[in-house]
């Protein structure tokens, strides 16, 4: 008999959970993912639609910091340091904070964003940015909340919220000449130290060819004022592979040096282990 309490059980959690009901959200969530110049732009955000109800003034009533948008915080994300209204808005994730009104809206960014709707307890301090901008009126109504990047070109774009009649666009400047140019000179300026180490590492682990790894260990370690003490390691480990023993041992003989400099222990006994080995 509880053996067949068990069997039925099962048989009824079974359906309960193939009878679970899957319904459309009243707001769905949505995602925007933007390239604006060279920086990255993600806002995400549910989109409450009208359904017949007057909203701007009503649903949400005009001179009060609003959501902007429904349930949680609608988040906006900056790859890079934007400028807004001559401002600086340092990069990472904000909440999109308004306060409509007739004719304009301020729109502030707000450093916490964990917050069901707008926060308990709001914090002037955690308001990155505030700025304020003039709200014009669609002729044509927009049923369901949108927020938007547009007005693409290189150097900047547009933050667009449109909900029934209410139209707000907010120019935002990404820093595509300095990255541009910042990813000129680090490119004609050659491969750096640390790039010649990880290609020299591939070949290493790889069993690739070990001249050419030697090649970029010796670069690594030239170009290297305080040479690291893991370049080293891997120098050391390259001439044994080499078959030169000799140099092998100098080597990790300067990596124990480098390493006791920065306090690794562990890369002090790892070299003492291949001098013993390799002094056979």
């Amino acid at each position: 008999m509880k053996r067949l309490y068990i069997v039925l059980f099962l048989i009824i959690s079974h359906f309960a959970v193939e009878a679970q009901v899957r319904l459309p959200e009243t707001s769905p969530k949505a995602v925007v993912k933007q390239v604006v110049g060279l920086t990255d732009v993600e806002i995400v955000y549910s989109r409450p639609s009208a359904r017949g109800r007057s909203v701007l003034g009503n649903l949400v009533p005009f001179g009060q910091l609003w959501r902007t948008g429904a349930n949680d915080n609608s988040i906006i994300t900056f790859g890079d340091d934007v400028v807004i209204d001559g401002k600086t808005l340092k990069k990472g994730k904000y909440a999109i904070y308004t306060i409509p009104n007739i004719q304009k809206w301020e729109v502030l960014f707000y450093t916490t964003t964990d917050n069901w709707g707008t926060p308990k307890d709001f914090d002037e301090s955690k308001v990155a940015l505030k700025t304020t901008v003039k709200e014009e009126t669609l002729t044509r109504p927009v049923e369901t909340f949108t927020l938007a990047i547009n007005n693409l070109d290189t150097s900047s774009a547009t933050l667009d919220i449109l909900w029934e009649n209410s139209y707000v666009s907010l120019k935002f400047e990404v820093p595509t000449k300095k990255i541009a140019i910042a990813s000129i000179e680090k490119t004609l300026a050659g491969p750096t130290p640390e790039e010649y180490y990880s290609a020299a590492q591939y070949y290493y682990q790889s069993n690739g060819d070990i001249a050419k790894g030697r090649s970029y260990i010796d670069k690594a370690v030239e170009m290297s004022k305080n040479v690291p003490f893991y370049y080293l390691r891997l120098k050391s480990l390259i001439q044994a592979k080499e078959g030169d023993k000799k140099g092998a041992i100098e080597t990790a003989k300067w990596s124990i040096s480098a390493s006791e400099a920065a306090g690794n222990k562990e890369y002090v006994e790892m070299n003492k282990a291949s001098i013993e080995e390799w002094s056979r």
